[in-house]
């Protein structure tokens, strides 16, 4: 496993960490509804019962708090939510528990699918085994799939205009391959001095990796469409942006039209970048619509 931004040099006074999926990119949507999802069902068993798992499990990753988190403490919480579900315990099903993955997920900050590949020929756990499969089934699914969505509308201009005044890096729980080959396809990787995926930790160590080249925490800006996002932020003292989720063309606006400027003018933090957190946390819900046994 590889550190973060261990070849990174720093050349501004300014550092933007941006996410990819969802924020940068267009394809929270394909990768968990075509991707993920019917790997998820077809892997875990849950077939009997997919028509509530993938509602479940588009809930978790989509349309509550935890969207944009890594997918084995994620689709983990489905599970446990789909269990709860009286449909899915009227049927007398029960999704399986995954013991050996929890206790993985308590251990292990680089989660990524080379890591639980790796764990589970190490202790021939098979409860790893099978999250194994799944992960790496979703991958090849992702690489035959996702391609040909471009970034949203104002990304291309963010980044050309913070290039000359900031370090830009990647911060994302995407395995990174597909980060270089989606950044790449559109020709905007040239404008970020590193790429950081799931396989070099979490975005709160990615960030916290940043802060050691000397970054004053206000001239540290992460953009999110996700909370994970944003409590990566605050943990290292930076500044949040939202891209608020299903309003990314108008919020990638916001940032070009007077974000941006009031980040590097130093005139962001107080008041200003509360009133978006503000909206954003009313995007996302915590708790489902559904009932719960």
């Amino acid at each position: 496993m590889s550190e973060p931004l261990a070849n990174f040099q720093r050349k501004h006074d300014y550092l933007v960490a941006i996410d990819s999926d969802g924020c940068a990119f267009d394809t929270m949507e394909i990768k968990h509804k075509e991707c993920f999802i019917p790997n998820f069902i077809q892997h875990m068993g849950l077939q009997p019962v997919s028509k509530y798992a993938r509602e479940t499990c588009e809930f978790v990753n989509l349309y509550s708090k935890d969207r944009g988190a890594n997918r084995f403490p994620a689709y983990l919480k489905a599970l446990d939510l789909l269990a709860l579900r009286p449909e899915v315990q009227a049927r007398g099903f029960q999704p399986p528990k995954l013991a050996g993955v929890r206790d993985w997920t308590k251990r292990e900050s680089k989660m990524s699918s080379g890591s639980v590949k790796s764990e589970a020929e190490r202790t021939g756990d098979a409860d790893l085994a099978r999250a194994s499969a799944w992960s790496a089934a979703v991958d090849a699914t992702v690489k035959a799939m996702v391609h040909g969505v471009p970034p949203f509308p104002g990304v291309k201009d963010s980044l050309e205009r913070m290039f000359p005044r900031a370090d830009l890096i990647v911060c994302s729980a995407t395995p990174t391959p597909a980060l270089q080959k989606e950044w790449s396809e559109h020709g905007i990787d040239r404008h970020v001095a590193d790429i950081c995926g799931q396989e070099v930790g979490s975005k709160s160590e990615i960030l916290a990796a940043a802060k050691k080249f000397g970054y004053e925490p206000d001239k540290m800006l992460m953009m999110g469409d996700a909370p994970g996002d944003m409590k990566a932020a605050i943990a290292v003292g930076a500044r949040y942006f939202p891209i608020n989720p299903g309003h990314e063309e108008a919020s990638w606006a916001k940032f070009l039209d007077e974000a941006m400027e009031r980040f590097f003018s130093g005139s962001y933090a107080g008041d200003y970048e509360k009133t978006l957190i503000a909206e954003f946390n009313g995007y996302l819900p915590e708790f489902p619509s559904w009932n719960v046994a």
